[in-house]
This record gives structure tokens, C-alpha cells and sequence, in this order.
């Protein structure tokens, strides 16, 4: 956590001020976008006035930062090309050839975390064959009451229910959804909460979501989602992109 608290400290919020949601009100603009090769700031949604200016300070007001911390940042670079990430993921998940296609450090602040509606990280980055895995490091303790995952068992052998494309073409800057977004019943949700230092494996097909953070206590975490690049495409209409910047580096460098 040394490494977000200096990433936050050396950004200047007047630069940053975009927020950040999930689910049918996402955002998607220029900022959001063309992140793929960039370390950009999101906030929360309560964290920001009206006028645009922040109402905590910006060390809690943070929703994310993201996308390409696991190549600009060292520790988190350090962390996300180890040995011990490479074995998991081709010992444990089965990559053959497997590229990071983006990393965020997630805030969630004390009483204003927002909650992360029910989804399917596929929707967002999908590959076909599809073929994604997140993985996801608890900076923090995640509990019950700060927002911890949750997870709908068997929802991976369910298929993609929603894609979030470019539309109408892969240089546009619009996105919209196809298809409708997972509403499982609550009783086929299962709570996942985890101490710190966990290591999480979420299939890019698993329904999961969050709570709001409605407790006085942060949930950060560390993720990064990672594809396999044999046999498999990458979708042009996916809003995440690589870039001449920075393509999609191999796990097993």
C-alpha cells in the first residue's frame, strides 16, 4: 500500500477529476478509453461536487486507479511478472501463453466505496475463444462489512450474458451494451470475504459483484486481468485496446 499512497500522492486531483461506475451507467470517454498505456485516477462518485471539485481528500476519494500499473508501476510490475503469478497461472489456471491486458488498484473508501453491480468480466474484455482470468490481491482485509466479493457458484459454465462493445466500429469512441447484464436471485450469492494478502481467482465468466462500502474501514485491493494469446483473438471492439505505447505484455517473460 506504500506504492498507492505515492501514486496518489504525486497526482495533482485538478488533472483528474473523472468518476467512475459500473454497471448500465458506466462512463466511457477519452480519459476512460485511451487508458490502456496510461496510470489514470478515477473518484468516487460522492467524492465529487456538482462544480466538479472534490468533497474529501483525495486520498479517500479514490474509486480506482488504472490501467497499466503492471508496467509503469515497479512494485506493483514486481508483483504481477513473479514467479509466483507465473506458476498460478500455468499450473493452476492453464495458460499457454498468456498476455496483462490491464491492472487497477480498487479503493473502495470508507462510506462511500460504491458497490459494483452483478457482471462478467468477459462482457468487458472478451476474448474468443473466451479465455480470462482476474486475479486479485487483498491489500487490505475484505469483509462483509467494507464490501467484499461475492459470487454466484456454477455462473461460469453459463455463457456471456452481456457484451460491452464499440459501436459502430472498433475506432469509435461510443459504447454500448448487447444483451442484458446478469440478475441472479439473492439467495445464489455466496460471500467471499478474505484477510489480507489473499490471492483471488476469478473466471472471466463467474458472476461476481460488491457491496457498497458503507463501514469506516477501506477495502484495497490489487487486480489484473489476464488472457490467453494462443489460438485466441483479442476483440477489436472491446474498449480496452493495445496501444503502439504498450501491446499486451506475456505473463512469461
Amino acid at each position: 500500500m506504500t506504492e498507492s499512497h505515492r501514486l496518489i500522492e504525486r497526482m495533482n486531483p485538478d488533472e483528474h477529476v473523472t468518476t467512475f461506475v459500473t454497471g448500465e451507467n458506466q462512463k466511457a470517454n477519452e480519459y476512460f478509453m485511451n487508458s490502456s498505456d496510461k496510470i489514470r485516477y478515477f473518484f468516487e462518485e460522492d467524492a465529487v461536487g456538482s462544480d466538479g471539485s472534490l468533497l474529501k481528500n483525495k486520498h479517500t476519494a479514490l474509486n480506482k486507479i488504472g490501467h497499466a500499473l503492471h508496467w509503469f508501476s515497479p512494485e506493483y510490475k514486481k508483483f504481477t511478472f513473479s514467479k509466483e503469478i507465473q506458476d498460478v497461472a500455468r499450473d493452476i489456471v492453464g495458460f499457454k501463453k498468456p498476455v496483462v491486458v490491464q491492472s487497477m488498484i480498487i479503493f473502495k473508501p470508507p462510506n462511500i466505496g460504491a458497490k459494483v453491480e452483478p457482471h462478467q468480466d468477459l462482457t468487458y474484455l472478451y476474448t474468443n475463444p473466451p479465455k480470462l482470468t482476474g486475479f486479485w490481491l487483498a491489500l487490505e482485509d475484505a469483509t462483509l462489512e467494507n464490501g467484499c466479493m461475492w459470487f454466484v457458484p456454477g455462473s461460469h459454465k453459463d455463457g456471456i450474458k452481456a457484451r460491452y462493445r464499440r459501436t459502430p466500429d472498433k475506432d469509435s469512441l461510443k459504447m454500448a451494451y448487447d444483451g442484458a447484464q446478469p440478475s441472479p436471485n439473492e439467495d445464489e450469492w455466496v460471500s467471499a470475504p478474505v484477510p489480507k494478502g489473499s490471492l483471488v481467482l476469478i473466471d472471466g465468466a463467474v458472476v461476481h459483484k460488491s457491496e457498497k462500502n458503507l463501514s469506516d474501514k477501506s477495502r484495497q485491493i490489487y487486480t489484473f486481468h489476464v488472457a490467453e494469446s494462443e489460438n485466441t483473438k483479442w476483440d477489436e471492439l472491446n474498449w480496452l485496446q493495445p496501444t503502439a505505447e504498450l501491446s499486451f505484455p506475456e505473463l512469461f517473460r
